[in-house]
């Protein structure tokens, strides 16, 4: 379960940078819709992923430390 956490965490960490700094970049081009897709969604979709990747590794780090005890 350990190794899950993690691939998911990494996974969704990468894919919400990217996520980032495509809405970055759009929005510096001066551009406020992707496709179908306001920057803005991009922008809170990529922060959504790095708080999910962010609290997958909390979890692994977490369980460590209640596995020591």
């Amino acid at each position: 379960m350990e190794d899950l956490m993690i691939w998911i965490g990494r996974f969704a960490g990468i894919g919400g940078l990217v996520l980032l700094a495509i809405a970055v970049f759009a929005r510096f081009a001066g551009r406020y819709i992707l496709g179908a897709f306001q920057v803005t969604t991009l922008l809170q979709a990529g922060i959504a992923a790095l708080i999910l990747g962010c609290f997958c590794f909390l979890e692994v780090l977490t369980e460590r430390v209640r596995t020591q005890r």
